[in-house]
């Protein structure tokens, strides 16, 4: 007797189909089924998270990590509500993932549970995605697959709970995304650019998120016209080790960087959308010709109209104006001959100063921490006013190696797709900074997800017991910062207790000790270990955005 075939069935077979081996999410009435197929049929490994959102979240650093589209799934109603920072942060991020998310049975309108969830969904910038009938499934699911990658962004396929159950014959459908890369374009534009560059006498060449698949050629073209390679945050990374690497671009930069940037004539920028960090608020701009280069025309003048703009690919763009350069015979810069480039990535050392009183010098331990940590790392950060030294001092060993959590400037969301990162590169070891407000907020509840999954994580919890960037406001204004400070439990006990390891760290010996933990850990037996750095709220780094 043949075995009858379900929707959910259907559903969890083109998630296979689409060569996703990996779901991120949490079970209820509306996807247990589903997942349940995923698991046991079609040879899937489910990922159980503590609450909804960190689905989401999990799913974004895999597909950040991977290159792929991540998938996640939640149940219906408040299943849903509880992802719409994740998807905003998704969004912003520019992220493809699918989320499949229940709906209530369309019969039954009165559910408790039952919520506009397209208009839920368009409030974040996500698309969205309605499996119609059970014999669409297929057919939606490989859309919303196909939406994902192209349009680089969250979406959300709805799936009622009222269909799963009803019978239809599976059919494979995948859709080949459109993703050959953008034509190199001809004409008045391309002429002005080539003629801004080549009468440049100090250029800069810059990489943002959208060009960090063209490393080789803006490699080449910097050294072509001896010209400094800078990033933004997003291509942290990108340049490492190259002897024109000047590191981060903007308030980032260090102080030679940013001196230099100010000195420079002409700012090449590929893939990058030039917002206020970047550009300083304009400052970093004015008296030099910007030309910009994104394949994204909504990139394009979104945050700083340039004098030249390309909608082109990076990689390609940068290798048409080499060999229009050559084919002119364009003499070289010589800007890099001029340049200390050692200095160019030095950022001001650690003041050294007495912690006495139960804290430990930030800088400072970054600056070891640097060191200690291991080099193979994929880095993540959470959001708080601790990050942008962070940003700054610890490395990345490139940019699929760096996750940044601020694109919604959300804290609480750093440990979660620190987590999925780590299921995305499992020989890896994975680092994440987070502060004590942030890992309250959503890192403590995903902590024992990672024991679970008996991960490679390092969390570096920097504990200043406030809310920094509140702190910091009410200190400005000579006024009590009282109501910014917080007793916190211990969260060196905490992790210990979650069946992890946590060390607490007051002073200069017992990060000393820590030290000697990470580099001598055993990290396939002993799982995830956090350290509790107990730092000065009134000796914290301002930060430099």
């Amino acid at each position: 007797m043949t075995a009858k075939s379900y929707m959910f069935h259907s559903v969890a077979q083109a998630i296979a189909d689409h060569k996703a081996a990996t779901m991120f999410g949490l079970m209820g009435d509306a996807n247990l089924f589903m997942v349940d197929h995923y698991v046991r049929h079609c040879a899937g490994d489910f990922v159980p998270v503590a609450y909804e959102g960190s689905a989401v979240l999990m799913a974004m650093a895999y597909a950040h990590v991977t290159g792929t589209v991540g998938v996640a799934t939640v149940t219906h109603g408040p299943a849903l509500t509880n992802c719409i920072t994740a998807l905003t942060e998704g969004v912003r991020g520019h992220i493809p993932i699918v989320l499949l998310a229940g709906d209530t049975p369309q019969i039954d309108p009165h559910n408790l549970q039952n919520i506009d969830q397209r208009a839920l969904v368009n409030v974040t910038g996500a698309g969205f995605e309605q499996i119609r009938a059970p014999h669409t499934a297929s057919y939606d699911i490989a859309h919303a697959f196909y939406r994902a990658r192209v349009e680089r962004r969250p979406i959300v396929l709805n799936m009622p709970a009222d269909m799963m159950w009803q019978e239809i014959a599976h059919k494979t459908v995948v859709f080949a995304p459109y993703d050959a890369p953008a034509y190199v374009p001809e004409g008045d534009a391309v002429d002005q650019a080539i003629g801004m560059i080549a009468s440049a006498k100090r250029p800069i060449i810059l990489a943002g998120g959208g060009a960090i698949d063209a490393r080789d050629s803006l490699i080449a073209l910097s050294e072509r016209l001896e010209a400094p390679l800078a990033t933004t945050l997003k291509a942290k990374g990108l340049f490492n080790g190259h002897p024109h690497n000047m590191d981060i671009f903007g308030t980032l930069s260090t102080p030679a960087a940013y001196d230099l940037i100010a000195k420079s004539d002409c700012i090449v920028s590929f893939g990058a959308s030039l917002h206020r960090f970047t550009t300083d608020k304009g400052a970093l701009m004015k008296d030099k010709r910007i030309i910009q280069i994104n394949n994204t025309p909504q990139e394009v003048a979104k945050n700083f109209h340039p004098d030249a703009a390309l909608i082109a690919d990076a990689r390609l763009t940068a290798d048409n104006i080499l060999f229009w350069l050559n084919e002119a015979e364009i003499p070289s810069s010589g800007f890099t001959r001029e340049l200390d480039l050692n200095a160019l990535t030095a950022h001001p050392p650690a003041r050294g100063k007495d912690k006495s009183l139960g804290y430990v010098d930030f800088v400072s331990a970054l600056e070891k921490l640097e060191s200690a940590l291991p080099k193979d790392r994929i880095l993540t950060t959470d959001g708080g006013r601790f990050m942008t030294e962070v940003w700054c001092r610890i490395s990345a060993p490139d940019p699929r190696s760096f996750i940044v959590t601020a694109n919604f400037g959300s804290i609480g969301l750093g440990l979660q797709e620190a987590i999925g990162a780590g299921i995305a590169a499992p020989d890896r070891p994975v680092v994440v900074f987070t502060g004590d407000g942030g890992f309250m907020m959503g890192g403590m509840n995903e902590f024992n997800t990672a024991v679970r999954l008996k991960q490679n994580l390092i969390v570096i919890l920097c504990n200043d017991s406030a809310y920094g960037a509140e702190h910091i406001q009410f200190i400005d204004r000579d006024m009590d910062p009282g109501l910014a400070m917080f007793e916190w439990p211990d969260f060196a006990q905490i992790a210990t207790a979650l069946g992890g390891t946590g060390i607490a760290v007051t002073n200069d010996a017992q990060l000393a000790q820590c030290i000697d933990a990470i580099q001598s850990r055993d990290a396939q037996n002993c799982g995830p270990l956090l350290i509790e750095l107990r730092i000065d709220p009134n000796d914290v780094p301002r930060m430099r955005i």
